[in-house]
């Protein structure tokens, strides 16, 4: 067994992790970060980074249907759906390698295997076949040790035919039908993906729209490109249970008014939510508070032990890794005692890569008004913007949700071309109290798509000259 001594523990190697373990490296903190798999978790590997290459290949496909619409005929060609799964994991492996790197450059400690709790101040590691290799003095820990899908009980997940996220993006074959359980960022991603191959996509959502927590207006706008996509959604609607019965997939579901229907396909994607991951790191022996199903923490990250931080979908949502990231960096400015500033998490910007895809920042149009805002209301459509145009994408629209009284933007609603893109705009201007008229009056290029969000602004006081 070895032993070490440390500043600073990170358990967990994803966005917030490895984020947390350089940027304290770098404030002079002697840091090990602890792995159990690869280098840059989930996110990197089994999540945000591999589905945006898999989106990519997508986006092409649906370019090969419209090339004509650009001069260019294409009377046969092939997929090779072995090689886009390929090229996925390629990219994933080349940004886990680019963890490796940084730890090596920033001189982060790296010890592989499963970390747990023996006391507040000492982490032992633990490999596959649970033997102690690595015992760790440590002043700070933080947690970031992420999440996982979430199951329920009647939904059979056997990672064969009935699938989380991680099985959906090594398919090694195109689905002929699919039936997608779960319409948040992850459900749409997929549904996006497999229907652009060709597959038969049904999407099951227990609320009253896709993407739900996005303002009702977007959700609306996604509903119709998917349903003109030949996607099919059922919405109201809640899976009582999904199986294995031969060579299919029977998933129940029960409608609004109660009906029970049973719908068959080739696979089922469960992607109902997640739940974080608390279980065997050892919580129980240092005393640390769970609330709600994640480790209870305060403004600057820290749990009911002061010396031990927990951060990203550990620690609660939003579940997003630029979320995780920023929690990390502030915990460990916080250890470090440069009194950083707390996170404003209505100021956290919601990304999905479907295609149209789909960016907010703020308050929806509804949670504005609930929380008895007067507001002024700013749309511009992307049918009336030249770059779109001339992209071939020529769908969306840019919403804002604009303070009459102040004209502080509450809240920015973007769907169409490269809105993940243009949403850092808003999130700056929000970020710096800026009104919508200050956006007005910046001078965006031409033509660009950025034109739009300045458009939507002057649109809320009657002040554009294009709609």
């Amino acid at each position: 067994m070895e032993n070490h001594k440390a500043d600073l523990v990170v358990i967990g190697s994803g966005p917030g992790g490895y984020v947390a373990a350089v940027r304290a490296s770098q404030l002079g903190l002697k840091t090990i970060c602890v792995e159990k798999s690869e280098l840059g978790g989930i996110c990197l590997n089994w999540g945000c980074i591999p589905t945006k290459a898999l989106l990519k290949s997508a986006e092409y496909m649906s370019f090969l249907g419209e090339a004509k619409n650009f001069g260019f005929e294409i009377k046969d060609y092939k997929v090779n759906f072995d090689s886009v799964i390929k090229r996925s994991r390629d990219v994933a492996n080349r940004m886990s390698n680019g963890v490796a790197f940084l730890f090596k450059k920033y001189k982060v400690g790296l010890v592989k295997g499963w970390a747990r709790f023996r006391e507040p101040n000492q982490i032992e590691v633990l490999d596959e076949n649970g033997n102690v290799t690595d015992l760790i003095q440590t002043k700070f820990t933080i947690v970031a040790t992420g999440a996982h899908p979430r199951m329920f009980k009647g939904i059979e997940v056997d990672r064969v035919k009935i699938l989380t996220s991680r099985e959906a993006m090594v398919l090694n074959e195109i689905p002929a039908e699919l039936i997608i359980m779960g319409a948040g960022a992850i459900g749409v991603e997929f549904a996006y993906f497999f229907n652009s191959f060709g597959s038969k996509v049904t999407i099951i959502e227990m609320m009253d729209r896709i993407l739900p927590i996005e303002d009702e207006e977007i959700s609306k706008e996604l509903e119709r490109h998917f349903k003109k996509s030949g996607i099919k959604i059922l919405t109201n609607t809640k899976v009582i249970s999904a199986k294995t019965v031969n060579s299919k997939v029977e998933v129940v579901v029960e409608k609004a008014d109660g009906t029970k229907e049973t719908l068959s396909s080739d696979y089922a994607l469960n992607a109902i939510g997640i739940q974080a991951n608390l279980e065997n790191i050892g919580l129980e022996n240092v005393g640390i508070e769970i609330e709600r199903g994640f480790i209870k923490v305060n403004q600057y990250m820290q749990t009911s032990v002061d010396n031990i931080y927990a951060i990203g979908d550990v620690a609660g949502p939003p579940w997003l890794a630029h979320k995780a990231s920023a929690e990390g960096i502030l915990a460990v400015e916080k250890i470090a005692g440069l009194n950083p500033s707390p996170i404003n998490y209505r100021n956290i910007p919601g990304c999905t890569y479907c295609q149209p895809q789909v960016a907010s920042v703020g308050l929806t149009e509804k949670e504005a008004r609930e929380a008895g805002y007067d507001v002024r209301i700013g749309k511009f459509p992307y049918t009336a913007n030249g770059k779109a145009h001339g992209m071939g994408e020529a769908r969306g629209f840019v919403k804002l949700v604009i303070d009459k009284k102040y004209g502080e933007i509450l809240g920015a609603h973007l769907i169409g071309p490269d809105v993940t893109e243009l949403i850092g705009e808003l999130t700056v201007a929000r970020s710096l109290e800026a009104t919508a008229h200050s956006i007005i009056k910046t001078i965006h290029p031409h033509p660009t798509l950025s034109e739009a969000i300045m458009e939507a602004a002057a649109a809320a006081y009657n002040e554009s000259p294009n709609i």
